[in-house]
């Protein structure tokens, strides 16, 4: 699952990113209005975490033209101001939630996954379709009441990319979009086919339909 951080503070930005990675996400940085946007534009992200105070404009602005572009991603709004009329004029101008800096990382983080979680229809950590569960917080998946599965870094950030979009077609190109960032180095396409095996070998091949030509199909409901 993919995120957008756009933080000038280059040393908030490389921690919280680091923390972010260690929690399952792919993290994508910008550090000026400009460059968010081009991103925003181009990818396809499941949150932003938004600072409001940029050096080339204002994040507001940002998140304006957002959402008067029809763009619903979900916005945390991150900044050093912590009157209560800095924080209407973000959620009114679109953000989701707000965070004030200095921030703790793991209240950050709960509201993070409240907000995706929300966004998808999920209500708790534990995502569930028919007998599939996972685990987001100590990630780890299950059919049923069978035994947990522990899930290797990758497996668990594509079944949990999968299972927050059931029922459509996700194309090789854009389940790698979201487990790696634009900065990575990715050699090869078909390393999606090897995690999507070893996904099937935990519960089974019918659970991931196979399109040729156009991709993988996670089904909500247990195919016979």
């Amino acid at each position: 699952m993919k995120l957008l951080l756009v933080e000038d503070d280059e040393l908030l930005g490389d921690s919280l990113a680091e923390r972010l990675d260690e929690e399952g996400y792919r993290v994508d940085v910008a550090t000026q209005c400009r460059d968010a946007e081009a991103l925003i534009a181009s990818e396809d992200y499941a949150a932003i975490l938004l600072d409001l105070g940029l050096p080339d404009g204002s994040g507001l602005g940002i998140l304006e033209r957002c959402r008067d572009a029809g763009n619903l991603v979900p916005v945390l709004a991150l900044t050093a101001r912590d009157s209560w009329e800095d924080k209407v004029k973000g959620l009114q101008g679109g953000a989701d939630d707000y965070v004030t800096k200095p921030f703790h990382e793991a209240e950050l983080l709960a509201r993070l996954q409240a907000l995706i979680r929300r966004s998808h229809g999920q209500a708790k950590a534990l995502l569930t379709l028919d007998d599939l569960q996972l685990d987001e917080a100590l990630k780890r998946c299950r059919i049923g009441e069978s035994d947990w599965q522990t899930l290797t870094a990758t497996e668990y950030r594509l079944l949990r990319f999968m299972m927050h979009n059931p029922d459509r077609v996700h194309s090789k190109q854009r389940l790698l979009d979201q487990l790696y960032t634009l900065s990575q180095d990715i050699s090869t396409p078909n390393m999606i086919e090897v995690y999507v095996a070893r996904l099937r070998q935990r519960f089974g091949r019918s659970r991931i339909e196979t399109r040729r030509g156009e991709g993988y199909v996670l089904h909500a409901v247990r195919q016979s």
